[in-house]
């Protein structure tokens, strides 16, 4: 039994929920986002959305709880939004945007330029004595994911001495050097 699957999905204010022909649509304050949903019933009771699964097979198992977290990520993304933030460590390491280009600086001989898309928001943070932050928002929690996975995966953390792009908080596996 899905235990995430059977929490039902509690409709913010300000949010309009939207079913047809197995496409939910989600409007709110920050956007409008779509979900094609098969094989799983979906049911607006009283302010709140409550997700079934036809069976007990293995497939509509699986899809239970999935739809459930896709549809409440929405939710959260068109009231509130969703922020990830990377954290560039290392020297001569910098981060700046001009509207949608993101312009980094990391190691190489070059800049390395990156178009984001429209619908997330970019934001450098640049103090002194600090690493420089880059900073993702969007009300597309997938998104924003990707393109935080994007950016990371330009120069993921080394494990000796931890210089590259991480998430801010991420705790990274540390080696020892040659001496231990």
């Amino acid at each position: 039994m899905s235990r995430i699957g059977n929490n039902p999905v509690a409709i913010p204010e300000g949010v309009t929920v939207d079913f047809k022909d197995g496409m939910i649509t989600v409007k709110g304050k920050l956007g409008e986002l779509t979900q094609e949903i098969s094989e799983i019933n979906v049911k607006n009771e009283d302010g709140k959305i409550i997700v079934e699964r036809p069976s007990d097979s293995k497939n509509h198992k699986a899809k239970h709880g999935l739809y459930r977290a896709l549809i409440y990520n929405m939710m959260e993304g068109v009231s509130k939004g969703w922020t990830k933030e990377l954290e560039l460590v290392g020297v001569g390491y910098r981060a700046s945007n001009q509207g949608q280009k993101l312009d980094l600086a990391l190691g190489f001989s070059h800049n390395i330029v990156l178009n984001v898309a429209p619908e997330v928001k970019v934001e450098t943070i640049s103090e002194k004595g600090k690493n420089p932050i880059v900073k993702l928002t969007s009300f597309d929690k997938q998104l924003v994911g990707q393109v935080a996975a994007k950016i990371r995966s330009f120069r993921k953390p080394e494990p000796y001495k931890g210089k590259g792009v991480k998430f801010v908080g991420e705790e990274l596996r540390r080696k020892a050097g040659k001496t231990a």
